[in-house]
């Protein structure tokens, strides 16, 4: 009994001093730090809490860019080349790559970090590969706290990278202060499966592999949606999405991307959108953390265990509508 209060203080006491390596700048103390964070036990979550606190005065102060696009957009080699050309202009930059989740171990399938050889070595560059494990939304449940962790260490470009495109994958929108989706060359029809919500989040769409057979085929993809962008609603007043074209292989047109990614930081922080957008989404995060703990809490709740698994049964068994299984359930949960 007497020693809880001890192990509380040593915790606290272990995660202001992370906090503090962090701060410094000390890579690996950074590495160490999202590795917490991204922890599901009760105390490593307690002292992720802690660290968070101690790094909020010191965040705020990059630019988050998401990047998402559909499977073999190219999405870790424009990332590759964008970084390097970031780097060039005396910028540090992070990368949260998301990658899917293998069902059987849980691991990350794709490994970007193996697919960034030459931006992974640049001292400038820190490159995270995160496995998105259940979490919808093309992000991973900790992104959010991975992406402060990396403010908080100095880098001054955060780009976070999803898993694919599709109607799931705009929770990116949610972090980030720019949301760039890369677009494959390609016709009309190819347009008819990138849904319509994700392109009204995105402030600049680029099609790559603008180059050689495909360059005529981006120049028209170019066209076709920025056509489609006329009919739609800007999501910002001081900003109108872009089409951009570029090659990321043969690093072409990635300089004309760096100087729009400028130009709409440059507009939004004088207009005041992006502390506008900020606020909002950390009050978003508040109600996903929510929604997430009142989860995590209700399926740990020893007398609601047997309910959620008699209700799944009648569920399965046409027996009993979802709608009132859940109220079942959720009773059960707030009388225990």
């Amino acid at each position: 009994m007497n020693d809880q209060p001890d192990n509380n203080s040593a915790s606290i006491a272990a995660a202001r001093a992370l906090a503090t390596q962090v701060l410094a700048g000390d890579r690996r103390a950074l590495a160490r730090a999202i590795t917490l964070i991204e922890s599901t036990r009760t105390d490593h979550r307690r002292q992720a809490e802690t660290l968070l606190e101690e790094l909020l005065p010191a965040t705020g102060r990059s630019l988050r860019i998401g990047i998402s696009g559909p499977p073999g957009v190219g999405k870790s080699t424009f990332i590759e080349a964008f970084g390097r050309h970031a780097i060039e202009q005396g910028k540090r930059l992070a990368v949260l790559a998301v990658d899917p989740t293998s069902r059987l171990s849980g691991g990350s399938i794709l490994g970007d970090k193996t697919r960034m050889e030459e931006l992974s070595r640049l001292e400038q560059a820190f490159i995270r590969p995160t496995p998105a494990g259940l979490t919808l939304g093309g992000v991973a449940r900790r992104t959010r706290e991975a992406l402060l962790v990396c403010e908080a260490a100095g880098f001054d470009l955060i780009v976070v990278e999803t898993v694919g495109v599709g109607q799931s994958e705009t929770a990116v929108a949610e972090m980030v202060d720019l949301f760039l989706l890369l677009l494959l060359p390609g016709g009309g029809d190819d347009l008819q499966g990138i849904k319509r919500g994700i392109m009204e989040l995105a402030d600049l769409i680029v099609v790559n592999k603008a180059d050689g057979d495909l360059a005529a085929a981006a120049e028209r993809s170019a066209a076709d949606v920025a056509n489609a962008l006329r009919l739609m609603q800007p999501l910002h007043q001081a900003w109108r999405p872009e089409v951009l074209r570029c090659s990321a292989l043969k690093n072409t047109g990635i300089g004309a991307i760096w100087d729009r990614v400028q130009a709409f930081a440059a507009a939004l922080t004088a207009a005041g959108e992006i502390d506008a957008r900020r606020r909002a989404q950390a009050k978003a995060w508040l109600w996903h953390e929510l929604s997430d703990n009142l989860l995590d809490a209700l399926r740990a709740h020893p007398h609601v265990a047997q309910k959620i698994a008699d209700v799944e049964a009648s569920v399965a068994a046409g027996k009993m509508a979802p709608a009132s299984a859940a109220r079942a359930v959720l009773a059960a949960f707030l009388g225990g």
